[in-house]
């Protein structure tokens, strides 16, 4: 079996945006022969005439390849991806931001750029770099799948570093903010913050925000301290979810106000191949209800009174778990109130209903047969598109950006 997040082969040409695909004959000969494989699979429903579809996914046809996110450094293996809500700067409402966790060496913990996809033109570009060793973000630089962009144009982003591409040499990390042309203008770090890892809940007043990210860093040792039962790297149970209150003075970065731990104990275990498993998806229901998927649990779980509680709820109430779900990742509410979070262990998406925790629905957004399972390793962010009809989402076998729609 292939490990969720492998380190990826590095490409000939890493100069390879405005459109331009991964043109490896293997790599494509899987992809094309993976697509067969959803039909044969039945992963794309007929819905017949009059029929209301159950859910999001049965809506979803088809699966377009949009972009390399490989910048003209030679980073590779996307996390994040964010869809510009404002036009601001550089950027243009709509456009999708991926960052890169790997440097041209493949080794995780190092990446340092974002790249802009603007579907209006299909252009892609380099929109944020900074340098590997940033001195005031402990550890230096690895951008991960924490990433937001507010309605008053900031970017922020997190970093869990590593010089060797283990958690050997793990730095606690920090969060960057950027302006909207690329500029790095402020760095949060201390205690509460370490190993910014999952992807970013956000609720954006435009003159304040307030900003929910889990920290997968605390007492993770390296991937060569092992479990004397299972023969496994430890597991530990101390990444917490922090609930982070921003002002935006008017054309002034975000100021960092106050932090607060609402939830704790989740488990996080370091991994040769995959650097970490941790808690990573966050979806905030208009209940003030915060989701957060537990891949090495296998469950989502939920913390209530998200933006107003003074507490740790823990790991929450268990929503989910287990069934179609496989190392649940990023997480996203959907137009329905629906969650929709992706597999790390097979190139899956799974829909569920939070109210009842059922699972609605699997699909196949990438069924890579290289890997086995078909897409084991593949997939890690996801977004929903501006018009709700459809979800952005990467390819980290193939390091690219691809949009499922109907």
């Amino acid at each position: 079996m292939k490990p969720m997040h492998a380190k990826r082969p590095i490409p000939q040409t890493p100069n390879a945006l405005a459109g331009q695909r991964q043109t490896r004959t293997g790599a494509l000969a899987s992809w094309l022969g993976g697509l067969a494989l959803l039909f044969a699979l039945g992963s794309w429903p007929v819905v017949s005439a009059g029929e209301e579809p159950k859910g999001f996914l049965e809506t979803i046809h088809h699966h377009r390849m949009l972009t390399s996110t490989i910048p003209e450094n030679g980073d590779v293996n996307p996390y994040a991806v964010v869809v510009a809500p404002v036009s601001a700067g550089a950027i243009e409402a709509g456009d999708v931001l991926v960052d890169n966790f790997n440097n041209i060496s493949n080794l995780q913990g190092t990446g340092t750029t974002i790249v802009d996809y603007r579907p209006s033109t299909k252009a892609t570009k380099l929109i944020a770099q900074v340098p590997q060793h940033l001195p005031d973000c402990p550890g230096g630089v690895g951008l991960t799948t924490a990433m937001t962009m507010l309605k008053s144009g900031w970017i922020i982003v997190g970093s869990m570093p590593s010089t060797d591409g283990t958690t050997t040499t793990k730095g606690d990390g920090c969060l960057l903010v950027f302006d909207p042309n690329g500029h790095h203008v402020a760095t949060w770090a201390g205690p509460t913050i370490n190993g910014p890892w999952g992807n970013m809940a956000t609720i954006d007043r435009g003159d304040s925000a307030t900003l929910f990210i889990s920290m997968a860093g605390f007492g993770v040792p390296g991937p060569k301290v092992l479990d004397p039962a299972t023969h496994y790297p430890v597991t530990v149970h101390e990444a917490t979810v922090l609930r982070l209150e921003l002002s935006i003075p008017e054309g002034q970065p975000p100021v960092l106000q106050s932090q607060t731990v609402i939830g704790s104990g989740f488990s996080q275990r370091a991994d040769l191949d995959n650097f970490l498993f941790g808690p990573t998806g966050l979806a905030l229901g208009p209940d003030d209800t915060l989701y957060v998927t537990d891949g090495l649990d296998n469950e989502i779980t939920a913390i209530p009174q998200a933006s107003t509680r003074t507490d740790s709820a823990m790991k929450g109430q268990t929503v989910t778990k287990d069934g179609l779900l496989g190392w649940p990742l990023a997480m996203v509410m959907l137009p329905s109130g629906h969650l929709l979070v992706c597999n790390g262990k097979n190139g899956q998406a799974v829909e569920i209903d939070p109210k009842t925790g059922k699972q609605i629905y699997a699909h196949w957004l990438d069924p890579n047969q290289a890997q086995s399972p078909p897409g084991n390793g593949d997939l890690f962010g996801l977004a929903l598109a501006p018009d709700g009809k459809g979800i952005y989402y990467v390819e980290d076998d193939v390091n690219a950006l691809v949009l499922g729609a109907p």
